[in-house]
């Protein structure tokens, strides 16, 4: 295992001593040291019920026999962060990311990894890494938000972008622009559209990186929190078949992906 270099022979007393600091056995050091990467904050919609996802991957580990280790990774709200300064932040938070996992699995020695991201830096910059490091790999998001409904219909944010303009050119009152704004993004989850972060999700689907249903079960679905308990079980058979990252993402991989972004009209951001 490639944990052993931190777990193995009589040169590792003080590493195994800070790993037992942490509360493992003696046994749980025989196993796969699985890397969770979490991408939690309480500013982003699209993550902020990412620890319960989190805790259903390490629960599906820990049940099909590995030891999983949770850390962080930043992530931008490219709403959030618009039309202002923050902007200039977001597309270069995805190299940050990648180098932040990289970091994170290569000075602990893990054996694979789960990914969890949501928006729209955060899994491009987690596939970046997973390409890097080519370990056993695997993505579960934290899914779609559900729609909004105003008036009988079904909006998003894209709707209240519109409204925006709108309201400027004095077609739309102030009092219907806040009953919008109220009701547009009514759950967690990445904002419902089609936009980078439920694209990206899609297409890390599409070419093998996740499960089924990674780009499409809504966030506040119990459907997504046994996906993600299921993604910890099968990281666990990829890491049993060493099927690396770079096994899945393959130019013909990679390419139906594309053509996947094609069908749907996504982001290209």
């Amino acid at each position: 295992m490639r944990s052993d270099a931190v777990k193995k022979t009589p040169g590792r007393a003080p590493h195994r001593s800070l790993l037992y600091a942490l509360g493992l056995t003696e046994e749980e050091m025989k196993r796969p040291f699985i890397g969770v990467v979490n991408a939690f904050n309480e500013i982003v919609p699209g993550h902020t019920h990412l620890r319960n996802l989190t805790d259903a991957v390490k629960e599906g580990i820990r049940s099909a026999g590995g030891v999983p280790f949770e850390f962080p990774a930043i992530a931008v709200c490219d709403g959030l962060s618009m039309n202002h300064t923050g902007m200039k932040y977001s597309l270069v938070s995805r190299d940050h990311i990648a180098d932040s996992c990289e970091i994170m699995l290569t000075a602990h020695a893990f054996d694979a990894v789960v990914f969890i991201p949501n928006c729209d830096k955060v899994i491009p910059g987690m596939l970046m890494a997973a390409a890097r490091m080519n370990l056993p790999s695997l993505f579960v998001s934290g899914g779609p938000m559900l729609p909004g409904m105003q008036g009988g219909q079904r909006i998003g944010l894209s709707n209240l972008f519109e409204a925006v303009g709108a309201h400027a050119a004095g077609k739309l009152s102030g009092e219907e622009l806040t009953r919008m704004e109220l009701s547009a993004c009514p759950t967690c989850g990445s904002c419902s559209g089609m936009y980078t972060a439920n694209t990206m999700n899609c297409l890390t689907e599409a070419m093998g990186m996740a499960l089924p249903g990674n780009g499409t079960i809504p966030a506040v679905y119990a459907d997504r929190r046994r996906l993600a308990r299921r993604t910890g079980e099968m990281i666990m058979n990829l890491l049993a078949e060493n099927k690396t990252a770079r096994t899945i993402m393959t130019p013909a991989a990679l390419r139906n992906a594309l053509r996947v972004d094609m069908a749907l009209g996504g982001s290209t951001n």
